[in-house]
């Protein structure tokens, strides 16, 4: 049977793609899990006002929940990318091809008959979870793929380093705090500091997260003709660590839940703010110019 097998097929070229779709498959729910968990999170403190920042500075107010709506909205957009990819990946399959992609040393075995070979591709994409086969392949399936995918876990990477980002900002304000173990000092040198240590590892390794891409676009480019074997090395480390990168950003977003607002400071500062907008907008109600307002 193996020698069968090794006539035309090579069994390496279709196997990664039943990789990428089971590897799709473990980090699609747990995204999903993340957003619910956010979402109650954002329910939890959607009457709490804090203040919020356009261009860095003190602007008017918004609440804690609307904030963590910011991102839930852009992680279910990553939702739908990866589900998007995952799903376009089922009508993808390599197939039953031979190794320059046509089906010709399949055809020698059933002696020219193309209903069998055809039969044939079509057994073994269901029998490997898939919907449809590809048309048309070269020794491999298109590099192309490997792009998408890398491309939708690179972008639940900016997501998560724009997380990680505003909580490290709010952590510099007072307004939040991670959550701090028994055992946990802030630095080795100031113990007093409250470092904000899970949202720094997020931000650097959602940066690392959608870099990735890169990679996968230019190993994409640098195939020759029918195939040529430099993709092979490089995506033995890009397509295992963009999905174990991808695992290590969703569990660090889970922090996210555990972070512990200062209220207190939280509804000083967004007082302080909508009376300076309430004195500010006044006047205006009165005929008053915006510009002699503000001057």
């Amino acid at each position: 049977m193996l020698g069968f097998m090794k006539v035309g097929l090579l069994s390496q070229l279709t196997s990664p793609q039943i990789f990428l779709r089971d590897a799709l498959n473990l980090v699609i729910p747990k995204l999903a899990s993340v957003i619910h968990g956010l979402s109650k999170f954002a329910m939890e403190y959607r009457s709490l006002p804090c203040l919020g920042y356009t261009h860095g500075q003190p602007a008017q107010l918004v609440t804690v929940g609307k904030r963590a709506s910011l991102w839930i909205t852009d992680l279910m957009y990553d939702l739908r990318n990866l589900e998007r990819v995952r799903d376009d990946l089922l009508n993808q399959f390599r197939g039953v091809k031979g190794t320059t992609g046509t089906q010709g040393s399949f055809l020698a075995i059933f002696k020219g008959n193309h209903g069998l070979v055809e039969k044939l591709d079509e057994l073994v994409t269901k029998k490997a979870g898939f919907n449809e086969a590809e048309i048309s392949t070269s020794q491999t399936y298109s590099r192309k793929i490997d792009v998408d995918v890398l491309h939708a876990l690179g972008s639940f990477g900016c997501t998560a380093e724009r997380i990680g980002g505003d909580i490290r900002h709010l952590a510099m304000f007072k307004e939040i705090e991670e959550p701090f173990e028994a055992d946990q000092i802030g630095s080795s040198a100031m113990a007093y500091k409250r470092n904000p240590m899970r949202s720094e590892r997020l931000c650097s390794l959602g940066r690392k997260l959608r870099n990735f891409g890169g990679d996968a676009e230019q190993t994409y480019a640098s195939q020759w003709l029918e195939r040529s074997l430099d993709d092979s090395a490089i995506r033995r480390i890009t397509l295992p660590e963009g999905f174990l990168c991808a695992d290590a950003c969703i569990m660090l977003v889970c922090g996210v839940f555990g972070i512990e607002i200062d209220q207190i400071l939280t509804f000083i500062r967004s007082s302080t703010t909508s009376l300076l907008v309430l004195l500010s907008t006044l006047p205006l109600s009165r005929g008053v110019s915006r510009w002699s307002c503000h001057s």
